[in-house]
């Protein structure tokens, strides 16, 4: 029997509110994470953390949903990344702590908690995280045990508001006007001519399909969820899914399908191909012609159908790096203006100006900002939210300037000093021998005969050896003659 999961909630609510507000147009509901961590398991304590001071319209939705609000206490000389500190500390301490707690959830983008969910994988911890695909980490996505996008939990589409038809009760007959007098026609002062205003321009149309509803002139628009991709994108997944279970020696039932393909690829959900469920995405498969199922309704095999499978993972395979040049090719055009930053739209309109067959679907991206995602773990772009400009892109490390080599003349003055000090070593090594040399050729001096001289008290006083300091300060008692 499967062990009963209980999840802890960490919130890292500065990365995940900016991130949805830059990418999705729309407000962080801490409310839609948290219903879908209930369907795997119970959830035993949620914490997020902010600065709760700057952040009151959101200190509501989080005391509806009972989630404990830890203070970030903001630092003089900045406060970048206290609370993925913070959060880090509380999850490892109640991994010690908390023997009951056997799952832990962290609801952000930042790849900076890669350590942490590598720790708490070691410790046998089952890890969820939730991000949208647009600003989470793709390494993150990968090292957890299931990444749930924010995206899927969105609704199909953004409501949009009709036109109101005002009703006022049942339709009468016009009321002929009464008889009024002649206006007098207004007096007009001198004013300056009213100049017309020019129409604004629209952002160029994104790539992959029309705008989404409920997008103004402006640009203020709230995205839905994007536009799902075809099956065939995931049968490479399907299919070494299909071939894990036949080497097990193990019948691929739908269940068991599923989990694995959620080891193989924690990114995987079936809702980013326009399902609703697990088993309305094998019933695409098997309408596309790629898989055929056996048996009864509830206890379905799959078997891949090799021909059809494999022309499709085959075309499917490895498509997300071959855009890469695409992308490339456009930011080498507009290298200049996009050093200060440029938004996503930009980057969208260039790439469909320089390219204009450019479907971003087909390598197996359901947005672009999915697709710069991809291109920033490639060290291609640089992706840095921002709540007035949204999501802004930089120039990434392959576009950083090379070092400069070193210049020539510095290195020759430097060898040229080096050999005329080895030179002049030399020459005074040359000197000290010659001269030892020659010490040692000239004959030894003969020895004088002593003179004897008189002696006189002084000469004898000079000679007289030094008296010996006593060492000790103590004095000897002097010795008294026998009275006789």
């Amino acid at each position: 029997m499967q062990e009963r999961q209980n999840i802890a909630v960490f919130v890292d609510y500065d990365n995940i509110e900016i991130g949805v507000k830059s990418t999705l147009r729309r407000e962080f509901d801490v409310s839609l994470p948290l219903d879908a961590l209930k369907e795997r398991g119970d959830i035993v304590a949620k914490f997020a953390y902010a600065n709760w001071s700057r952040q009151e319209p959101a200190v509501r939705q989080m005391a509806e949903n009972a989630v404990q609000m830890v203070q970030r206490l903001p630092s003089p000389r900045g406060d970048k990344n206290g609370a993925d500190i913070n959060l880090a500390l509380d999850a490892l301490e109640m991994a010690f702590t908390h023997k009951n707690v056997n799952a832990f959830a962290i609801i952000s983008g930042d790849s900076d908690f890669i350590p942490l969910v590598n720790k708490l994988r070691g410790y046998g911890k089952t890890i969820y995280i939730v991000g949208g695909k647009a600003f989470t980490s793709n390494i993150l996505q990968q090292n957890c045990h299931e990444f749930i996008s924010y995206e899927s939990l969105l609704t199909d589409d953004v409501r949009v508001i009709p036109e109101r038809k005002y009703v006022l009760g049942p339709v009468r007959e016009p009321v002929p006007p009464r008889e009024l007098a002649p206006q007098r026609e207004p007096i007009v002062r001198d004013q300056a001519p009213v100049r017309e205003q020019a129409p604004r321009e629209q952002a160029p149309p994104r790539e992959g399909g029309s705008q989404p509803s409920g997008q103004s002139s402006g640009g203020g628009y709230r995205r839905g969820r994007p536009q799902p991709l075809e099956v065939t994108q995931a049968m490479p997944l399907v299919e070494r899914a299909l071939n894990v279970l036949q080497r097990r020696g193990v019948q691929p039932q739908l269940g068991l399908l599923k989990s694995t393909m959620k080891q193989l690829d924690p990114s995987f959900n079936e809702r980013s191909y326009g399902a609703s469920a697990f088993s309305e995405f094998i019933d695409k498969m098997k309408v596309a012609g790629y898989i055929q199922l056996h048996g009864t309704e509830g206890r379905y095999t799959i078997e891949l159908l090799s021909a059809a499978a494999a022309a499709a993972a085959e075309g499917a395979a490895n498509k997300k790096h071959e855009a890469l040049p695409l992308l490339r090719q456009v930011l080498e055009i507009y290298k200049l203006d996009i050093e200060d930053g440029a938004s996503t739209d930009s980057v969208a309109g260039w790439m469909s100006k320089i390219h204009s067959d450019f479907d971003m679907k087909k390598y197996g991206y359901q947005e672009f900002t999915e697709f710069l995602n991809f291109a920033q773990d490639n060290f291609m772009v640089r992706m840095e939210p921002d709540e007035q400009r949204g999501m802004t892109v930089y120039l990434g490390a392959e576009f950083a300037p090379a070092a400069p080599e070193p210049e020539l003349e510095p290195l020759r003055e430097m060898n040229a000093g080096a050999s005329a000090a080895s030179v002049l070593a030399e020459s005074i090594a040359e000197e000290e021998a010659t001269e030892a040399v020659a010490t040692a050729e000239l004959p030894a001096e003969p020895e004088k005969p002593a003179v004897r001289r008189g002696n006189s008290p002084a000469r004898k006083r000079a000679a007289a050896p030094a008296k010996k300091v006593a060492t000790s300060s103590v004095r000897r008692p002097r010795t008294r003659k026998p009275v006789e």
